[in-house]
């Protein structure tokens, strides 16, 4: 019997050390999958976009002290210049003034556009949580397909009270694209998600739309 314990003793601490191991390896595996899309330092990686190519876009969108400051006026975007699919983006906002109208655009493509095709999630005061669906696209939310490909843009409210915080604090957004499935959390509160997207790939905008908003520790964790 004391042998028997013994060994059992020892099958159980062997386990414990191997699930130790275990997490230790994922944590280092989750760690290196997360892609900074913002280098904190300057636009490396992203097109500044503005419908007037007279206008200088650097005198809308700049960096100091690792914040992206956008001026919000006239509306445009930033956008990656690389396509993505499925991944978690995370990104952090605040209104350094009153709080006004922005969004981050998912899956736009095609043609450089103020209102591109694309499914966003919205950064409106008030309405950070909002599906807004552009161009025609899709989306199904509690079994509704809300595709209208008639109208130019399909508003999909958010489903709680508002969880941003007031002007001047920092906001995070936590977005989950995953084959047609789309999450979006803002301050750690689910707010909305859909199924059946009918786009799935694109590119990652940010919206000048309004006023001044700020941006800051934007990334991704690829989920292919």
């Amino acid at each position: 019997m004391r042998q028997t314990a013994r060994t059992l003793i020892t099958l159980g601490i062997m386990a414990i050390l191997l699930l130790t191991i275990a997490g230790c390896q994922q944590g280092i595996f989750e760690s290196h999958q997360k892609v900074m899309l913002w280098n904190g330092k300057d636009f490396t990686g992203w097109k500044l976009y503005l419908p007037d190519e007279d206008m200088n876009v650097n005198d809308i969108w700049s960096v100091r002290d690792g914040v992206i400051h956008c001026k919000g006026k006239p509306n445009g975007y930033m956008r990656t210049k690389d396509k993505h699919d499925n991944y978690r983006l995370h990104l952090e906002w605040r209104w350094p003034d009153e709080p006004t109208n922005s969004g981050v655009l998912l899956y736009a493509s095609g043609e450089d556009q103020v209102w591109p095709k694309c499914i966003e999630c919205q950064l409106k005061s008030g309405s950070a949580g909002d599906f807004v669906l552009m161009g025609g696209a899709g989306i199904t939310v509690d079994g509704k397909d809300m595709q209208n490909a008639e109208k130019r843009f399909v508003v999909i409210p958010k489903k709680k009270k508002s969880s941003e915080k007031p002007a001047g604090q920092w906001n995070t957004y936590d977005i989950n694209c995953d084959n047609g499935t789309i999450s979006c959390s803002v301050n750690g509160t689910l707010q909305n998600e859909g199924t059946a997207a009918t786009i799935s790939a694109g590119w990652i905008c940010l919206q000048s739309e309004g006023g001044p908003i700020e941006f800051r520790n934007i990334y991704i964790e690829p989920l292919n």
